[in-house]
């Protein structure tokens, strides 16, 4: 069996008709209607009822559709899990780093150890707080490097995931300049005008931090835009469509270009760490080295 028949069956599951569904999968109608018969011919009973309105399936096709998304979903974890354990073979030390560090902390912060000494392969991940998290769960890397506040959750319990500070960070309340210079918006808003809110989604590590410590009621805030990548508030703030907590690694160019300013005085500001935690099960010496190396510093 090809496992793009598994795709051809779930993409006309979906789409109902057979040009739509060719369509959606690239392929020529013809081509596809014959690799959903070869698909029929090898579970040996028709999936579909083909009518004048389209396709709609069958008893056995509605039997068979969980089984063939919990086999594509399995092949595909599979695949992932299969080249992570390949990058550990190949590479010295794997790091998964949140989107927001690996664009600005993360060089220096490598070639500050790299003058002290050598890391060898390097292999970064890069994605949102809770993809790392769970690619640190999987045993996928050796080490995590992530924004961290102790009254903020994560998923790794501290008896098995240790870490080690290796930085700080400031969140801060920052938008667009107004023509006299300030900011064009200024916290903490009112009932009858609330500031428009530029959030970071539940995805985001900082989104956490945030919920966690941001707890004064006498904001009024309107939230206008979500997103999990702290590069993308930066650029919505800078366009002056709102206010959002921004982390100085990421923001301070843009401060000090005057692109973004102030919207609320110190108070408002959360102070956080950067933090690297450790994999309990993805072990190498490279990875022992560099950890004992920054216990020690």
């Amino acid at each position: 069996m090809d496992l793009d028949w598994l795709k051809d069956f779930l993409a006309l599951a979906e789409q109902k008709t057979f040009s739509r569904a060719a369509e959606a999968r690239s392929v020529t109608q013809p081509a596809f209607s014959r690799r959903i018969r070869a698909l029929e011919d090898w579970v040996g009973t028709p999936l579909f009822l083909r009518g004048a309105q389209g396709a709609t399936l069958t008893p056995a096709g509605l039997h068979f559709q969980p089984a063939a998304q919990d086999l594509l979903r399995s092949l595909e974890r599979a695949r992932r899990e299969a080249q992570g354990v390949g990058a550990q073979d190949t590479a010295t030390l794997s790091i998964a780093a949140t989107h927001a560090l690996s664009f600005t902390f993360f060089p220096g912060w490598v070639r500050q150890i790299m003058q002290s000494r050598m890391l060898g392969t390097l292999n970064l991940v890069s994605d949102s707080m809770e993809a790392c998290e769970q690619i640190m769960l999987s045993g996928e890397v050796h080490f995590l490097l992530c924004h961290f506040h102790a009254d903020a959750p994560t998923r790794f319990d501290p008896d098995r995931f240790k870490s080690v500070r290796v930085g700080h960070d400031l969140l801060v309340p920052l938008c667009a300049p107004a023509p006299g210079g300030a900011g064009t918006w200024s916290l903490p808003g009112s009932p009858d005008d609330p500031i428009p809110y530029l959030a970071y989604s539940q995805a985001s590590g900082l989104g956490r931090i945030l919920a966690s410590c941001r707890t004064d009621a006498s904001l009024h805030l309107a939230t206008r835009f979500t997103s999990h990548l702290a590069a993308t508030l930066t650029t919505m703030a800078r366009e002056g469509h709102g206010v959002a907590w921004l982390p100085q690694t990421v923001a301070a160019e843009d401060q000090a270009r005057g692109r973004l300013r102030r919207a609320g005085p110190d108070p408002f500001d959360v102070p956080i760490e950067i933090r690297l935690f450790r994999s309990p099960e993805c072990r190498n010496h490279a990875a022992d080295a560099l950890w004992a190396y920054l216990r020690d510093t």
